[in-house]
């Protein structure tokens, strides 16, 4: 029924999964797929002068499928007014009206852009007083009832596994109902809601009992966060504590996944234990450092019985013994580490991760938010600087929407203060002060600050970035602040990239000249704003690398503070020091907005220079645990070709 080029795999390669799984490459392509089965779910309804009864999901998930639809209407003229919609959930208490629910989300998103009749649009109220809550909920179960139940159920899947808002722990029975929200669930809808005190505790939804009585359900879901959740609903066994995993009993289900969802499917993430493989260098690298990994043992330890007891013996056949194998990847390993990320200058290169020639190169480090330099690669970006080097920063965005609103009052007071006490008459830094105080009296949760306040949050931004770069040792000729404009909507949700995006990123490519250029690969980024800065860059390269600069130019991709590369994926490793690990703390901290209460904390409590540190020491605790050398940390580069 879907057809992709990533998802070729046989039934028998799928024998781990209790559910019809779909990869694809991207989101977007796997979203014009299940458009296209809606399309014609529809259309086929037409033909029988039917209505069509969809169920609706809210969330980052659904997006591009919407995008889709609404394409589908403007473009190949598909009508939706034979169409009825139930949709999943929506927050409580909540106004309609409010820009965090799911009315004007779906309104935003679809239902302003179609020609569906109003009438047929059906969402659970935010806004009824407890007591009529439970009417309310048996009444929208019957509403779908007379329509004929629902024909298709699109769903998104939260990260701890649950659909609509069924948390863990929902039976299969549940009916539609007030429910309290998780705490994970909380802590990822926190930063709509610039915080975890603002985000709402209790939200209605669709049970779970009516869900599996939907004739077909299409899972989706996007991005690495997603990954190991997808594993565990479809690969384990059934239970509440992955509502999910419920649907591993639906009779005509599907999981739509992009390729970095369905990255943790044993047949994609552990080919070896599932079929014969052609054994490439990096798969034979995944396999060994995963046995080695899983059996707590340095890699120079593992033995024959290791590999024929863990699905590998056709690799100890093919390359074996493990002594061989095992010093063949020992010695790869090794070869990633280098105190010289820029490469050592007078040194054998053949075996370091990068060249020697030129000695002193120019770098070009792109950070999508004005931390993320510090954050990622702090420790590099020193040594770099430090070893001669000449090292260019660019921040890709202004990351004000990241600046607390006291945070941005309590800066705009101090220039009026400061004009005050040394005699400066300025009117204009008064009226900006006064009219920025007046408007967050009044300022929703969440809600798009007037141009004069992200203006101030973006000059504190800028200004510890520049901080962190002086920090450093770089001269301001060398700090570059992009401002893109995807980034400047005032709000969470951003433009798509665009071509002045991408013409910005070729200007500064093109200034620069650079030998490395150092990007954020981190996907994983809860807002996605680090996507679309990796994107800018690589159509940027695309249209550019013909030119004979880029023929010496390296592209290194770093991550985040949200999660690491694999171990098998790594590339150039570079050791810090406990001194150096202090000084990239003191780097970090030059961004006291982002401290102590960040805007956009993420499902992980801990501060950035935490999550940083904890990371660097992770990477290398992991080399010393296989056998390498001890480090106190270790920051993680992967080479990308483009």
């Amino acid at each position: 029924m879907f057809t992709s080029t990533i998802d070729t795999a046989t039934e028998f390669e799928k024998r781990f999964e209790k559910i019809n799984t779909h990869v694809f490459d991207n989101s977007a392509n796997a979203s014009k797929a299940v458009a296209q089965q809606i399309a014609a779910l529809i259309k086929e309804k037409q033909s029988q002068n039917k209505t069509c009864v969809l169920g609706l999901a809210t969330g980052s998930s659904p997006k591009s499928l919407y995008a889709e639809l609404v394409r589908l209407h403007r473009e190949e003229q598909l009508s939706f007014k034979n169409v009825i919609t139930f949709n999943l959930d929506e927050y409580y208490p909540m106004k309609a009206e409010s820009i965090h629910s799911y009315v004007r989300f779906m309104n935003e998103q679809l239902f302003d852009h179609i020609d569906i009749l109003k009438v047929n649009i059906h969402i659970p109220d935010g806004t009824l007083a407890k007591n009529e809550i439970a009417g309310f909920c048996t009444q929208y179960e019957d509403q779908i009832e007379k329509a004929g139940g629902i024909d298709l159920q699109i769903l998104g899947i939260g990260g701890n596994g649950h659909i609509g808002f069924n948390e863990s722990g929902s039976l299969q029975n549940s009916k539609t109902r007030l429910v309290a929200l998780d705490h994970s669930t909380r802590i990822a809808a926190s930063k709509e809601f610039e915080g975890l005190k603002h985000t709402p505790r209790t939200a209605i939804t669709l049970g779970v009992h009516k869900i599996m009585e939907a004739k077909r359900v299409i899972l989706l879901a996007w991005g690495e966060s997603k990954s190991a959740i997808i594993a565990k609903a479809v690969e384990e066994g059934l239970t509440n504590l992955v509502p999910a995993s419920f649907l591993q009993e639906h009779q005509h289900v599907d999981f739509v996944l992009d390729k970095e969802a369905a990255s943790k499917l044993t047949r994609i993430n552990k080919p070896w234990l599932v079929e014969e493989v052609n054994w490439t260098d990096k798969l034979i690298s995944k396999a060994v450092l995963d046995l080695a990994i899983s059996l707590e043992k340095p890699i120079l330890m593992l033995t024959d019985a290791d590999y024929i007891e863990n699905g590998m013996s056709d690799l100890l056949a093919q390359m074996g013994p493990a002594y061989d194998i095992n010093i063949r990847i020992f010695n790869k390993l090794q070869n990633t580490i280098t105190g010289w990320p820029g490469g050592k200058p007078g040194a054998d290169d053949n075996k370091r991760p990068e060249r020697a020639l030129p000695a002193k190169k120019r770098v070009l480090i792109f950070s999508p938010h004005p931390d993320d330099d510090i954050i990622s690669m702090g420790g590099t970006f020193k040594r770099l600087h430090e070893q001669g080097h000449e090292v260019h920063v660019a921040y890709q965005t202004s990351g004000n929407i990241a600046v607390a609103d006291d945070e941005a009052i309590r800066f705009a007071k101090f220039i009026t203060d400061y004009n005050e006490a040394f005699g400066i008459s300025c009117d204009e830094a008064q009226r900006i002060y006064n009219k920025s105080f007046d408007f967050l009296k009044t300022k929703e949760i969440g809600g798009i600050d007037i141009p004069e306040l992200r203006q101030i949050k973006g000059i504190i931004r800028r200004g510890e970035a520049r901080a962190t770069s002086h920090f450093v040792g770089l001269p301001d000729s060398q700090i570059h602040f992009m401002n893109l404009p995807f980034y400047e909507t005032g709000a969470i949700e951003k433009n798509p990239l665009g071509a002045e995006d991408i013409a910005l990123t070729i200007d500064l490519i093109e200034q620069v000249k650079p030998h490395q250029i150092y990007a954020a690969g981190d996907l994983a980024d809860p807002h996605g704003t680090h996507k679309v800065c990796l994107d800018a860059v690589f159509e940027a390269l695309k249209q550019i690398k013909h030119k004979d600069f880029m023929k010496d130019c390296w592209l290194w991709l770093y991550r985040g503070a949200w999660q690491e590369w694999g171990i098998d994926e790594i590339d150039m490793a570079v050791p810090m020091g406990p001194d150096q690990v202090i000084e990239k703390r003191f780097g970090i901290f030059k961004h006291q907005s982002q401290k102590d209460g960040v805007v956009f904390q993420g499902s992980d409590s801990r501060e950035f220079w935490q999550r940083a540190e904890d990371r660097n020491r992770e990477t290398a605790e992991l080399y010393d645990k296989l056998g390498l050398a001890h480090y106190a940390a270790m920051e993680a580069f992967v080479k990308w070709e483009y």
